[in-house]
């Protein structure tokens, strides 16, 4: 792919793809009906899931998470899955100062570390899924974005996540691998909050996941560039050491590492780890 590769994503809007995520997994959970229950039962073949589970997980998780989350109540009712959506960094640290949560899904295995560094997980984390990066400019792309490159030049206002944050450290690779330079009018703590400053047009471009430019529909238009290729984030998930529920935490995680949650997750555009 050239860097004048340009791609627009115009067709889904979060609702839709919410609705249609939904769709194909509840298709897939009634064709089969032992693919469910080995999603659902927690390994350990304990009691049926039950409860409130608390999961923290990175704001580019928000749209199919919550998709999954309605799926696993309806599929066991009686159970509740509250989530805390956010930077992967906020969310480790208030795990780490004592935040009650039960499940951990981090946009990068860095911020997954802070929280395994500080012994606040149970086993081992596992990558579920994989993100790259794209360019989301204004509809229409008026200042004609087609490369990274572009995003340098003089007065086009463009943002940045932070560099704390997985989406910002991947931006930098990527700045990096094109040997680029690049100013940004604002530094945003989460990807949804740098999406946002182009959906108001208070920004003209960001620099974030190619899920969230297909989240937005057609508030934004995607621009891809080669260099994103070198800065594809994994993301793990993980049971965490406190939890208060922890066999029906197994059980939603156990749903989205299923062929069912990855179907899910592939519609929003994530790639299989």
């Amino acid at each position: 792919m050239t860097p004048s590769v340009r791609r627009t994503r115009r067709t889904l809007r979060v609702a839709g793809a919410g609705a249609a995520a939904l769709l194909a997994l509840s298709a897939c959970s009634s064709s089969s009906a032992s693919s469910k229950d080995a999603a659902a039962t927690p390994a350990s073949g304990s009691a049926k899931p039950s409860g409130t589970v608390t999961v923290f997980a990175a704001a580019s998780l928000q749209e199919s998470f919550t998709a999954l989350g309605k799926e696993f109540e309806r599929q066991h009712p009686g159970t509740r899955i509250s989530f805390g959506f956010g930077g992967s960094d906020t969310l480790a640290a208030s795990i780490t100062g004592g935040a009650p949560a039960d499940v951990f899904a981090a946009a990068s295995p860095k911020t997954m570390a802070t929280v395994t560094d500080a012994a606040d997980v149970a086993g081992t984390p596992v990558t579920f899924v994989r993100n790259q990066l794209e360019i989301a400019t204004l509809p229409g792309n008026p200042h004609k974005v087609a490369s990274l490159k572009d995003l340098t030049q003089p007065g086009l206002k463009v943002v940045l996540c932070d560099r704390t944050v997985p989406c910002g450290a991947a931006a930098r690779k990527a700045l990096d691998a094109g040997h680029l330079r690049l100013t940004p009018v604002s530094y945003e703590q989460d990807v949804k909050s740098a999406l946002t400053k182009v959906e108001l047009k208070e920004a003209d471009a960001a620099v974030v996941y190619r899920t969230d430019v297909r989240a937005a529909g057609d508030k934004v238009e995607g621009v891809e560039f080669p260099e994103s290729a070198d800065a594809v984030n994994d993301y793990p998930i993980a049971l965490l050491k406190n939890a208060r529920n922890a066999e029906t935490a197994k059980a939603f995680i156990a749903l989205v590492r299923s062929a069912e949650g990855q179907k899910v997750l592939g519609a929003a555009g994530f790639l299989r780890p």
